[in-house]
Formats: structure tokens, sequence, C-alpha cells
């Protein structure tokens, strides 16, 4: 069984900035890659960033200049640094882990970007 558990979500002012991290535990080798993403109410799911296991990065439009992906391999734990948030950066952010076994995701950490 592998299992995500993300945290760094809260409440901050518009302009400021969160840390995301996310810590995989379980049985798995192969980390294929690792993502993202976040759903705002009434609204679907979106890739915000991901890495791939060669470290590539990518991310979704509306957050390229603002929010940096990385990790640490050797923990199994991804970050999600989110500079200059913005009311519409307020979501419920998940983690999504994808091995040789399968696709995982975490319980999720809400974001509150307020005015």
């Amino acid at each position: 069984q592998v299992q995500l558990v993300e945290s760094g979500g809260g409440l901050v002012q518009a302009g400021g900035s969160l840390r995301l991290s996310c810590v995989a535990s379980g049985n798995f080798f192969i980390t294929h890659d690792i993502s993202w993403h976040r759903q705002a109410p009434g609204k679907e799911r979106d890739l915000v960033a991901g890495i791939s296991s060669r470290g590539l990065t990518s991310y979704h439009d509306t957050v390229k200049g603002r929010f940096t992906i990385s990790r640490d391999s050797a923990k199994n734990a991804v970050f999600l640094l989110m500079n200059s948030l913005k009311l519409e950066d307020t979501a419920v952010y998940y983690c999504r882990l994808r091995t040789e076994s399968g696709t995982y995701w975490g319980q999720g950490t809400q974001v509150t970007v307020s005015s």
C-alpha cells in the first residue's frame, strides 16, 4: 500500500506565500512522476505542477513564474512553493504519485487566499 500525506496548507493573504509538502510511504520502487493538482469548489481537479522521474518540471500556465515544484527523492517528498498567491489560487491541493504499481492520491490540503 502507498500513502501520501500532504501538509502546509492554510489561510494566507493575497500576495503571500505558502509551501506545501507531500511525503510518500509504502511499497513502491519506481516513481514515474509526482505532481500537484488542485480543485476549487464546483470545478474540476486540474494539474498545477509536475516533476518527472528525470526531474523535468511542468506548470499550468496560471502558476508559471509564481509556483515552484521540487522534490527530495531520498525522502520520497515533493514540495510546492507558492508565491504571489491570488484569490483564484484558493482550492484543495492534492499530491499525486504514479509508480510501477499504480496511481495514488493524497487526502488534500486546503489553501485559502484572502483579500
